[in-house]
């Protein structure tokens, strides 16, 4: 990130809650290569809106119980606004169908709250390079989900006429690999791993990597 400060969006309707994480982050920005910055608090969807728009935040921390509202809507009203930063949920929730939502949503990462301060660092890290975070504990519920729902719209990869080596190349990007390791597993060169994510970013209509696992896991192109 070049050393610029990450500027990050803390969204809880709890105020204890809020204050540890300043701490935390507090921590991390004198500990990591790069500082962070608090650029604002929010409780409620409305707040939440107002400052993305506002702050244009790198990284908004999110919880999915707000006042008189909650994170899901919080990530729909961010879609409507183009909000083109990172969305990491941060929840108590621990149930697989809040962990799907949350992903279908536009999450970039899930964490629980109980790990939050062994996870939180590594999330932050790991969204930034636009890739997925989800640990083992979230991701064997989202999987479950993902099970039970890919049926239904599995066949969406031949609609988008996906070539089995895109499909390749999209279920590794899935599973966090990057340009260089996707190119050793398939022994092909980076070069052509980029142009396949070409193709795929232009099949799916979406401009990064982090939209590409969202629609992937929205439409059932990819396996647990």
């Amino acid at each position: 990130m070049d050393n610029k400060k990450i500027s990050i969006l803390i969204v809880d309707d709890e105020e204890y809650f809020r204050q540890g994480l300043r701490t935390l982050l507090g921590f991390y920005s004198t500990s990591a290569s790069y500082p962070m910055n608090i650029v604002g608090e929010a409780d409620c969807v409305e707040q939440v809106v107002k400052l993305a728009i506002q702050k244009i935040p790198d990284i908004i921390l999110l919880d999915l119980e707000l006042v008189n509202s909650d994170g899901i809507i919080a990530m729909e009203r961010l879609k409507e606004i183009s909000y083109s930063g990172q969305v990491l949920v941060l929840s108590a929730h621990q149930e697989d169908k809040w962990i799907f939502q949350a992903m279908q949503k536009g999450a970039s990462g899930y964490v629980f709250k109980s790990r939050v301060a062994n996870q939180l660092c590594d999330a932050i890290n790991t969204v930034l390079r636009s890739e997925i975070y989800l640990p083992p504990e979230a991701a064997s519920g989202f999987f479950r989900c993902f099970q039970e729902n890919a049926s239904s719209v599995y066949k969406a990869s031949s609609q988008l006429h996906l070539t089995e080596r895109e499909q390749e190349v999209l279920q590794l990007l899935t599973q966090g690999a990057s340009n260089n390791e996707i190119a050793k597993n398939l022994y092909v060169t980076v070069a052509t791993v980029k142009a396949h994510l070409t193709n795929i970013f232009d099949k799916l209509k979406v401009s990064s990597r982090t939209q590409a696992i969202v629609a992937a896991i929205k439409l059932g192109l990819v396996q647990a």
